[in-house]
């Protein structure tokens, strides 16, 4: 399996080189150096986020498909081979999922779409230790795995519109470096939360830290939308 995903990775950084130039930005004058000072103003919202996002990454890391899986194994004495069925199905509507967003996207907003579908995603998970059998879980699972992803494009579309052209990688790798933080430290903790704690304690306290983080977010950047979703009166 490890040599398997390694050959895979190798295989995604050899595509890579087979790019070519016209990927990149058509006009590279414009871009400013990457030591350049973001603005003031988007400065102070790339923070909010970040903190935002690690909020969710945390929660995010007591939910590893490492973890889930051995909560299930534990919990109902399921096979590797029934799991691998359940996460193959997990993964299908992940990807299913990103095509959805984006039609949401463009009908009720990205805040209003990465609200409104990762907060009952993370609801389903809470309830999936309370489930009677393994069906009703991995029932309330897979719901659960249906919307979760739909605020991952989201979440980088509204990331990238908030701040200038020249800021966006700056912007996207902080984000990204703190979300990949948390949600290491989530993991420890996660362990050892389940094994002194309560078994169930991943699935409760990370649905419970995401649920938190949408709240706050919903809070706080409601009223700031991107420029293609704010409305230009007509001009007759």
């Amino acid at each position: 399996m490890f040599l398997g995903y390694s050959g895979l990775c190798l295989t995604v950084a050899a595509l890579y080189l087979l790019l070519s130039p016209a990927v990149e930005i058509a006009n590279g004058s414009t871009l400013v150096p990457f030591r350049a000072r973001i603005a003031p103003e988007n400065k102070a919202i790339l923070a909010k986020l970040t903190a935002l996002f690690s909020l969710d990454a945390f929660g995010g890391g007591f939910l590893t498909d490492a973890l889930v899986a051995y909560w299930f194994f534990r919990r109902f004495g399921i096979a590797e081979h029934d799991l691998g069925l359940v996460f193959f199905a997990v993964h299908v509507l992940n990807a299913c999922s990103h095509l959805g967003a984006a039609w949401l996207a463009r009908h009720f907003g990205l805040v209003n779409t990465m609200v409104f579908t990762h907060f009952p995603s993370s609801l389903f998970l809470m309830a999936v230790p309370f489930a009677p059998s393994f069906k009703w879980a991995v029932f309330l699972f897979l719901c659960r795995e249906a919307l979760v992803e739909m605020d991952v494009p989201t979440r980088q579309s509204y990331v990238a519109s908030l701040v200038g052209p020249s800021e966006r990688t700056f912007a996207t790798g902080v984000t990204n470096l703190a979300r990949n933080v948390f949600w290491a430290v989530g993991s420890g903790v996660a362990g050892a939360m389940m094994q002194d704690i309560t078994f169930s304690a991943p699935l409760l306290v990370g649905g419970g830290a995401k649920v938190t983080y949408d709240l706050l977010l919903y809070r706080s950047f409601r009223r700031l939308k991107p420029p293609e979703e704010v409305t230009t009166p007509s001009v007759h």
